[in-house]
């Protein structure tokens, strides 16, 4: 029983740290008023999304590859499926 609890403990912990360090968006204009703070790492895109929050999760989960902390939408699709480019950003 207890290392059941210890195993529930450690990922319950895990799954916490996990999403604390995920990419955040930011947007334009949050962006665009602190722009001196952040410095560029890339640019992110996905395609084929069923849904907004899959997209998001998928430019989140790239912009963490970068190593970036943001990023910011720079153009969205929805026609059949969501496709999205975003700019991968870290603080200086």
């Amino acid at each position: 029983m207890k290392i059941a609890k210890g195993v529930l403990v450690a990922l319950t912990l895990g799954a916490v740290s996990f999403s604390a360090l995920s990419a955040e968006l930011l947007t334009k204009e949050a962006y665009n008023d602190h722009k001196d703070q952040y410095v560029k790492v890339g640019t992110i895109t996905t395609s084929g999304e069923m849904s907004p929050s899959d997209a998001k999760a998928e430019l989140s989960k790239k912009a963490d590859e970068l190593g970036g902390q943001f990023y910011v939408v720079t153009s969205a699709d929805t026609e059949n499926k969501i496709h999205g480019t975003a700019d991968v950003y870290k603080k200086k």
